[in-house]
């Protein structure tokens, strides 16, 4: 009961933190031209942000190591990881797949795109994004844009690496949770000889999941410096207020596929597997959805959504097993938007889209999805490969630029809230000890 009412406690403040931050972010640039010294608060407040985001981006790659093993290892015998297994993947893409067509729905029948953006002013935002490509090109940042058939290699080739430590220093999880899940596979079938080795795996994970609760207390300050950094910036660029304004339909449309996505697609599949109330459960993840809101990064997330999934009742062998591949491949949120965006773009453009070109969107969003990565933003890139496929010209994707990065922080927390439906519907699949 004191633990509940700690995590409402927690909530309530985070919830605090990102209103303040709104507020402070609104406000601040009137303040700063009054009171110079005041800018000092924003060098503070990227600082404070930062940190916090480190400190939680610190913990991922030993805890997914570690929680995966210990989910594995917690199955007993790695035969039985069948059911599970094929249970989560098909969930994963079960769900993706069905938010790209939320998508593709709510967009064509709101239509965001007709006579949103004036033609002279579509060609203006083209040459300057045009501008910045060949910059890049001069500095040497710039890459081939991706095919599809690039898409199926890459997704290939992500599950396995030639240097463990590599991927980790950089964050690449997927050849990570692949070796973690053979690793430990093959202990299970080592029997006594290596209890030891099992013992330090799941005592490992407790320690770091210890260190999550620690961390959590620091959460309220740094969400709100996370978000109130972002906001002031946008704000102080004019970009804030004015740009929502600008394409409104376009950010309405978005925010109402995730909201039908995250509030009647995700419930349905937990009530009809758990036959349990979903919205308690979303309640229950509220400390992870808003940290994935102000983070912007399902991965730094991670180990807040593990502790928040496991207090609300699913069995720690499916939070370590599910969510740390999740947090990797599953991003429903990111390919509603995707797909949403791609036909926003081709609606602004007057580019009619036949049924072969909206099945090619699905596909690709629902392909591209996958392989995005769990950072900030990362869904735009993706979106190239998406726009690359119906020829649609990927210079126009500077139409969504100016507010994608407050679009990315709600499909983050559509991506979590994915995760965590995932590991309370593969729970039910994972044998009792």
């Amino acid at each position: 009961m004191a633990a509940k009412k700690q995590d409402h406690s927690l909530t309530m403040w985070i919830l605090i933190g990102i209103l303040l931050a709104v507020v402070t972010a609104l406000v601040g640039p009137e303040v700063v031209k009054k009171v110079p010294r005041v800018e000092l608060v924003v060098y503070v407040l990227h600082l404070g942000g930062e940190v916090f985001l480190r400190l939680l981006k610190m913990m991922v790659v030993p805890l997914v190591m570690t929680s995966v093993m210990t989910g594995i290892l917690g199955l007993g015998d790695v035969r039985k990881l069948g059911k599970p297994g094929a249970a989560a993947i098909s969930y994963y893409f079960s769900t993706t797949v069905l938010a790209v067509v939320v998508g593709l729905i709510v967009v064509n029948m709101i239509q965001p795109g007709v006579g949103a953006v004036d033609p002279a002013q579509l060609d203006k935002i083209a040459a300057e994004h045009e501008q910045e490509i060949q910059a890049q090109d001069k500095a040497g940042k710039t890459e081939e844009p991706k095919t599809l058939n690039d898409i199926l290699t890459n997704l290939v080739l992500m599950l396995f690496t030639d240097n463990l430590f590599k991927e980790a220093v950089e964050t690449n999880l997927l050849p990570l949770i692949v070796f973690s899940i053979i690793f430990a596979g093959m202990l299970t079938t080592m029997g006594s000889r290596v209890d030891i080795i099992k013992q330090i795996i799941e005592q490992t994970n407790d320690a770091f999941m210890k260190f999550i609760l620690l961390l959590m207390r620091l959460a309220p300050l740094g969400i709100y410096c996370l978000v109130a950094a972002r906001f002031w910036e946008a704000q102080a660029e004019g970009h804030f207020l004015d740009e929502l304004r600008n394409i409104m339909w376009y950010v309405l449309t978005v925010l109402i596929g995730l909201g039908v996505h995250a509030f009647v697609t995700l419930p349905a599949i937990y009530w009809l597997v758990k036959r349990k109330n979903p919205y308690t459960y979303l309640l229950q993840l509220a400390n992870a959805l808003l940290t994935a809101f102000s983070t912007a990064s399902s991965s730094a997330t991670l180990p807040i959504t593990m502790e928040a999934a496991e207090e609300a009742g699913v069995s720690k062998r499916a939070t370590d097993f599910v969510l740390p591949l999740g947090a990797t491949i599953n991003m429903d949120g990111t390919a509603l938007y995707e797909a949403a965006a791609a036909i926003f773009i081709a609606q602004a453009l007057g580019y009619p889209l036949g049924f072969v070109g909206m099945l090619t969107i699905a596909i690709t969003a629902t392909l591209a999805a996958i392989g995005a990565a769990g950072i900030p933003e990362a869904g735009l890139i993706t979106m190239i490969i998406v726009l690359n496929a119906v020829g649609l010209p990927t210079e126009y994707v500077a139409l969504i630029l100016p507010v994608d990065w407050l679009l990315d922080r709600f499909r983050t927390a559509v991506n979590v809230w994915g995760d965590s439906v995932g590991a309370a519907v593969v729970d039910k699949t994972i044998p009792a000890t």
